[in-house]
C-alpha cells in the first residue's frame, strides 16, 4: 500500500494569501483538507504539521499526525518518512486543492522503477514528489526546488494540471474555482461574501 505524507504548516506558511492570520486560516485549512480526502483514498497518510486543528483533522480522516519538528518543509517532510516501507511514496504539498485520488493514482503509476518523479508548480518549486523509497529523498524545497531535484536527484516531471496548479495568493483561488475541492470553494466563496 502507497504511503502519502503532507506536509501542513497552517495558515503561518501561507502568508502570500492574505496579510491577515485570521483570513488566511479557513481558506489554508480547507485547502489541506481537500488534499487530505485525497490522499485517504489512495493509502496510508501521514500529516505532519504544528497545528493541533489540522492533527486533529488528520486523525478524524483516518490519517497519522505526526508533529512537525520546525526547520521547514524539508524538516517536515523528513518526519513524515520515518520508518515509511519502500512500497510507493508520495509527498504532496497541502495548498493543491484541486487534486483528486486519480491525480495521486496516476503520479505513482508514471513513475519510472527506482525513479523519483515530481510535479513541478508554475513558479518553479515542487508542488508533488513520488518515491521509490524514503532514503532518496533530499531535503531541496524553496524557490527554484524542481531544478535541484532534478540536478540532484535524478528526478523526472510528470504534467498532472491539478498537482501543478498550487494556491500561493487570492487571484490563484480565483483563477481556479471552477476546479477547486469542496472544501476550498466553500471556504473561498465565504471569504468572497465577507470582503464583500
Amino acid at each position: 500500500m502507497p504511503t502519502v505524507v503532507i506536509p501542513f504548516a497552517g495558515e503561518g506558511g501561507k502568508t502570500r494569501l492574505h496579510s491577515s492570520s485570521w483570513i488566511r486560516r479557513a481558506p489554508a485549512q480547507a485547502m489541506f483538507c481537500d488534499v487530505l480526502a485525497a490522499g485517504v483514498l489512495v493509502g496510508r497518510t501521514r500529516v505532519v504539521t504544528p497545528d493541533e486543528e489540522s492533527a486533529d483533522a488528520a486523525r478524524e480522516a483516518g490519517a497519522e499526525a505526526v508533529a512537525d519538528p520546525g526547520g521547514g518543509q524539508g524538516a517536515a517532510v523528513q518526519a513524515g518518512l520515518e520508518n515509511v516501507e519502500p512500497e510507493g511514496i508520495l509527498v504532496i504539498n497541502a495548498d493543491v486543492p484541486c487534486v483528486v485520488p486519480d491525480d495521486l493514482r496516476a503520479l505513482l503509476a508514471a513513475t519510472p522503477a527506482g525513479c523519483i518523479a515530481l510535479v513541478e508548480a508554475l513558479d518553479g518549486t515542487t508542488n508533488a514528489l513520488s518515491l521509490p523509497s524514503a532514503s532518496l529523498f533530499e531535503p531541496l524545497y524553496g524557490r527554484g526546488s524542481a531544478a535541484r531535484f532534478h540536478a540532484e536527484c535524478g528526478a523526472v516531471s510528470m504534467a498532472i494540471p491539478n498537482l501543478a496548479d498550487d494556491v500561493d495568493t487570492m487571484d490563484d483561488l480565483a483563477r481556479l474555482q471552477l476546479r477547486l475541492g469542496p472544501r476550498t470553494l466553500a471556504a473561498f466563496a465565504r471569504l468572497q461574501r465577507s470582503v464583500a
